[in-house]
């Protein structure tokens, strides 16, 4: 099977990023074995450089870059766009990160802090003022998720889980542009057996679902609203020929779903989770029965996060059962 992405490429890749990045830990939740009657491990890239899984995919692809480019440039609500300054600042580039009005303060605050320039846009013109940004300066595009070398790296989290926990059933992640699940379900595939990987999704930003239950890659939507500001984006077209080639599925979640998973996380297992990264809990808890009597590795993908849904979460959870 000719695919973008190799499991060779991810092996690669992480013996190339290995200086620069964590091998993050796993946690476990005892409370939510008991609770679905599986048993649950929990990759928490949430520790990982820049708070996020992001930094893996953009030093790869940031290391690989010739000698002589003049500099860097992404689009991003925050995340890749803090790993790809980082990466940018570990071969002393300059970057240039376009980012929506919408992204979180804290979330710019730390592109900035890496050293990048920061150009906001509304969110439907990244791409374009990306495309402006490299014609001005220069810089070569840094992709967040439909770069061959971003998804190598970003498949080194599935290729060290594995090594972590044995015998997983089943891989978990949040799906946004794809990057993180087609690296997922890379590695998976190449498992004796093969391990399949379910994709996270919220209902506002649901492409991805559409995209693999129909067989065509779908458009993102044009104004998605969603506290899982790091989904936004559409699936890409490397992400959906891999996704759909190793046949992966895609579990939509709600919104007060996504608020409770990661209210679940900072109360029960104590970790900073952004609701992004929440969203494979609020699959889990949505379908439990489809991880009942299973071994499931779940990707906290980042945690970065101002909290501003904390309030919203403790509403949620303060209301009386079945109102």
């Amino acid at each position: 099977m000719n695919l973008p992405v190799t499991p060779a490429d991810i092996a690669a890749a992480a013996d190339r990023i290995e200086p620069f990045v964590h091998r993050t830990p796993v946690f476990t939740s005892t409370t939510l074995d008991r609770e679905v009657g599986g048993h649950f491990f929990f990759k928490g890239e949430n520790l990982q450089k820049v708070g996020a899984f992001k930094a893996r995919g953009a030093m790869n692809a940031v290391l690989q870059l010739p000698d002589d480019v003049p500099g860097v440039v992404t689009h991003s609500s925050g995340n890749h766009g803090q790993a790809v300054a980082y990466a940018a600042s570990i071969r002393a580039l300059p970057a240039w990160v376009v980012m929506p009005r919408t992204a979180p303060t804290l979330k710019i605050d730390a592109v900035r802090s890496y050293g990048a320039e920061v150009v906001l846009c509304d969110h439907a013109e990244r791409e374009v003022t990306a495309a402006a940004v490299a014609d001005r300066t220069g810089a070569v595009l840094v992709h967040p998720f439909d770069d061959a070398a971003v998804i190598a790296g970003q498949g080194t989290v599935t290729l060290e889980f594995v090594d972590q926990v044995p015998d997983l059933d089943v891989v978990v992640a949040p799906i946004g542009g794809g990057g993180l699940l087609s690296g997922a379900a890379t590695v998976g595939a190449d498992q004796e057996p093969p391990i399949p990987v379910i994709g996270a999704e919220p209902f506002a930003v649901d492409d991805a679902y559409r995209s693999l239950q129909s067989g065509v890659r779908q458009p993102g939507v044009a104004t998605p609203v969603t506290v899982a500001d790091g989904l936004l984006t559409g699936i890409g077209a490397r992400a959906f020929t891999i996704l759909t080639a190793l046949r992966a599925e895609v579990i939509r979640v709600s919104e007060a779903a996504i608020l409770e998973a990661a209210l679940f996380h900072l109360q029960r297992m104590k970790l900073s989770v952004e609701p992004s990264a929440a969203t494979p809990l609020a699959a889990i808890r949505t379908e439990p029965e489809r991880f009942r009597d299973r071994r499931v590795g779940v990707i906290i993908s980042g945690g970065n996060t101002d909290f501003a849904w904390l309030s919203a979460a403790m509403a949620l959870a303060s209301r009386p059962q079945g109102s």
